[in-house]
């Protein structure tokens, strides 16, 4: 019997460390890239719906990138980007891999690849809006992958970086029983699905757009443990680069938020603001929540932004919340 027992422990742990989280890579390049008027295809021929907001009767004189969060897809740029486009600022946003309407909905890409992704779609708007600065905005996940793109790539990618509630929640920074768990189930179970339901967790006080979130069919409620794996593993190396964003860059953060805790953020916060401070505008809302972009005060945010762009990191924010940090 004990012999037994011994056979069924090594094979259960041979078992357990040959399965491994999966990153479904892009395939091999193809094509240029290229964008449509709605979808942006990649060099490897994946074809990632696409979202602009154009002024319809002015020029634009800035241009805006909105990447957005975990689970998430374009679409939430919907609001701030109508606000934007009458304030002459025209706004683009895409699906990255795995989220919205994109294929393999669901399934993690890996850093490099949204980071390239990020890079090329950079490169071709600023190839169809010559002359005009352009600006990142990056939610959540979103902001993780902008810090990573710049990251790796040191020369002047965008004009400014707008990081609305990054994710920065790094493996140091939570529990060790967090981090065990993670592990394991990413090292068992990576097909597993979770939906976070009875964590209590509010990610904002705009209970009528969390309800249509709720409704939407490209929003995924139930998230693939391999893909959280990936998302921890972006946060890390978002979390390790605070000091290595090289343009000038607001930060949004709202002192409610119950989805990247005050923790890890204000620890990114003191290493972001410790190199270049002038080129820094950190921006701490007292009644934000994670998804400021569409809480019930959304609105004092897009003004923030808004003159944030146009007056290029010189004026104060309306708001006064870049005097609370």
């Amino acid at each position: 019997m004990a012999g037994y027992k011994q056979i069924l422990i090594v094979f259960f742990s041979i078992w357990m460390l040959g399965c491994t989280p999966t990153i479904h890579k892009p395939g091999n390049a193809i094509m240029e890239p290229r964008l449509l008027d709605d979808r942006y295809i990649t060099p490897d021929g994946a074809q990632l719906p696409l979202r602009y907001w154009y002024p319809e009767q002015d020029e634009p004189e800035a241009v805006l990138i909105a990447l957005h969060g975990f689970n998430d897809y374009s679409q939430f740029f919907e609001e701030p980007g109508k606000f934007l486009k009458d304030h002459r600022i025209v706004s683009y946003a895409y699906d990255q891999r795995g989220f919205g309407a994109s294929a393999s909905r669901g399934l993690w890409s890996g850093i490099d690849a949204y980071a390239e992704d990020l890079n090329q779609f950079i490169d071709l708007v600023k190839s169809q809006h010559q002359g005009l600065p352009v600006y990142l905005l990056g939610e959540s996940m979103g902001g993780a992958v902008a810090i990573a793109a710049m990251a790796r790539n040191q020369t002047t990618m965008v004009d400014g970086l707008i990081l609305a509630a990054p994710a920065v929640w790094a493996r140091e920074t939570m529990p060790w029983y967090q981090r065990a768990l993670l592990w394991l189930l990413a090292r068992t179970m990576p097909w597993l699905t979770l939906t976070g339901q009875g964590l209590g967790v509010v990610a904002s006080d705009n209970i009528d757009m969390l309800i249509e979130l709720g409704k939407d069919p490209l929003v995924i409620k139930a998230t693939r443990v391999e893909a959280i794996h990936g998302l921890t593993n972006l946060m890390d190396e978002a979390f390790s680069n605070a000091r290595n964003i090289p343009v000038d860059t607001l930060m949004l953060y709202g002192e409610k938020d119950e989805i990247i805790p005050p923790k890890p953020m204000y620890r990114f916060l003191r290493e972001f603001s410790d190199h270049n401070a002038a080129a820094k505008t950190i921006a701490l809302y007292e009644n934000g929540y994670h998804m400021l972009l569409r809480d019930l005060q959304a609105k004092v945010i897009w003004q923030d932004i808004y003159t944030w762009i146009k007056s290029s990191n010189t004026a104060a924010l309306p708001s006064g919340a870049d005097r609370r940090w």
